[in-house]
């Protein structure tokens, strides 16, 4: 591996390799490839489309636009409400754990900056841990927002799994101190036995079966949040795995963790954290939530 580059193209000739570059993860899917002739008006009209290089081999890239947020639940003027819309990150699988997408994130940000742009958002799916710790640990998110079924239920594009499309909302604050601090490892985040020893309440402790199957906890225990400043939220480590091998209990954590965070957003919280370590003798991930008062009603957001 030569050293890993990152370029933001311009041309149109360039965004062919971009195109080829997706159907490594897309395929040929129409409603997934974002075709060249766009990808070069997203670059020219304030946009960028970032490419990671390994030599002169195209190994990533990272898309993303000039939007205002979001016109339809909170229409407002656009120059109050600016940001980066980041849309597609696509990373070849033999190139994904070795900081690729993390570079190009960094990338993004100062890209944002540089337009006078504070804050980029995106999407991700909340059950798919490596994105959450990517997003919220490395990066410093935070998320208020979940999205049901947000791009659907149809099974178009492969946006969706198992018939939903459930997403969490990533606000990225890019000039804020706690994501500057956090970047620059200059004020280490605790770590998940530290959370716990700050009493901070697991609210869904999982549990494995004989079998080593991992169950959601459906206890209500939701009402041990009274004058709590923070709450610790379950998902299991290998949903994708779960997708494959059992799909009925991957829609039980599908729903599961759904009320879940929508109740916690209702009441005030939101995301700060992703924690993964061994617990009780196994490998365990969690949402670290804080309390930051009272908030709308994000159930309306589907």
């Amino acid at each position: 591996m030569a050293e890993i580059s990152i370029k933001a193209l311009k041309d149109l000739q360039e965004m062919h390799a971009v195109v080829e570059l997706q159907r490594a993860y897309w395929g040929d899917s129409l409603e997934s490839v974002i075709p060249a002739h766009m990808l070069f008006s997203i670059a020219r009209h304030g946009g960028h489309v970032l490419t990671a290089y390994d030599g002169v081999q195209p190994v990533g890239v990272l898309v993303g636009f000039i939007g205002t947020g979001d016109q339809l639940n909170n229409p407002r003027p656009a120059m109050t409400n600016l940001q980066v819309v980041s849309k597609r990150m696509v990373v070849l699988p033999e190139y994904r754990g070795s900081g690729v997408g993390y570079r190009l994130k960094l990338a993004q940000r100062d890209m944002a900056i540089a337009q006078g742009i504070r804050l980029v958002e995106w999407t991700f799916d909340p059950l798919l841990s490596l994105n959450a710790h990517l997003n919220v640990r490395k990066l410093g998110v935070i998320c208020s927002h979940y999205l049901q079924d947000y791009y659907g239920t149809a099974d178009t594009g492969g946006l969706t799994v198992l018939g939903s499309s459930d997403r969490l909302v990533a606000e990225w604050w890019v000039t804020n101190r706690r994501v500057e601090e956090r970047l620059k490892g200059s004020r280490p985040p605790l770590t998940m036995q530290q959370y716990l020893e700050a009493a901070a309440p697991l609210v869904n402790a999982s549990q494995v079966t004989s079998d080593g199957m991992m169950l959601p906890n459906t206890e209500d225990t939701l009402m041990d949040l009274q004058g709590r400043s923070m709450a610790l939220l379950e998902v299991p480590l290998n949903f994708p795995d779960l997708v494959r091998d059992s799909a009925a209990l991957a829609g039980r954590w599908r729903t599961h963790t759904r009320a879940l965070f929508m109740q916690l957003f209702n009441r005030g919280f939101v995301v700060t954290d992703f924690v993964r370590a061994k617990y009780e003798n196994r490998e365990r991930g969690m949402y670290v939530l804080s309390y930051n008062g009272p908030q709308s009603d994000t159930s309306l957001l589907n």
